[in-house]
C-alpha cells in the first residue's frame, strides 16, 4: 500500500507545475519513504533521522520559493480527474492482495535481518555519521547567515 502511494506521488510530481505543490508532494514522498524504510529496518530511528533531514531541507526550499516566486494563482487544470478514482480502485485491490505484504516483515524477523542502530556508530560508519553531522551544522550556519533579518527579504526589488 505504501509503495502504491509512493508510485502515485511520483506520477503527481511529474504533472504538477507550481513549486509549492511540488514541495508538498515531495514532503509526502519523504514521509512515505521514511515509513517504508522504518518498516523494512524494523527500527524507525534511521528513517526518523532521514525524515528530519529532508524536512529541514524542505523548510529551506519553502522559504526560498515563497520569497522568490511571485504570487501565482493555483491552477488545477492540469490535475487529472481520473487519478483519484484510479487510486481508490488500486487501494481496494491492494486490500485483497495484502497477505504477502504482511508476511514480509515476519519473514525478515525470523531470518534475523534486523538492522541495529549500533552499527551506524561503530567503526567504518561512524566517519559517515560524523561527516553528516558536520555537513548539517555547516548548512545550518550558512542558512542562518543568508537569512539574517537585518538584511531584509531574500527577494530584492529593483
Amino acid at each position: 500500500m505504501l509503495l502504491l502511494f509512493l508510485m502515485i506521488n511520483s506520477y503527481l510530481m511529474i504533472i504538477m507545475k507550481h513549486p509549492l505543490t511540488c514541495g508538498l508532494i515531495l514532503m509526502i514522498q519523504t514521509i512515505l519513504t521514511a515509513l517504508i524504510i522504518g518498516k523494512i529496518n524494523l527500527n524507525f530511528w534511521y528513517s526518523y533521522i532521514i525524515f528530519l533531514i529532508m524536512i529541514g531541507g524542505m523548510l529551506i526550499l519553502f522559504i526560498y520559493m515563497t520569497s522568490i516566486a511571485s504570487n501565482e494563482k493555483f491552477n488545477n487544470k492540469n490535475f487529472p480527474n481520473w487519478l483519484i478514482p484510479l487510486s481508490l480502485i488500486l487501494m481496494e485491490l491492494d486490500f485483497y492482495f495484502n497477505e504477502l505484504t504482511w508476511q514480509i516483515p515476519n519473514i525478515m524477523k525470523n531470518m534475523n535481518f534486523k538492522i541495529n542502530l549500533i552499527k551506524y556508530i561503530n567503526w567504518p560508519f561512524n566517519l559517515t555519521m560524523i561527516l553528516m553531522i558536520i555537513y548539517l551544522f555547516i548548512t545550518l550556519m550558512a542558512t542562518v547567515k543568508i537569512t539574517k533579518t537585518s538584511y531584509g527579504a531574500l527577494r530584492q526589488k529593483f
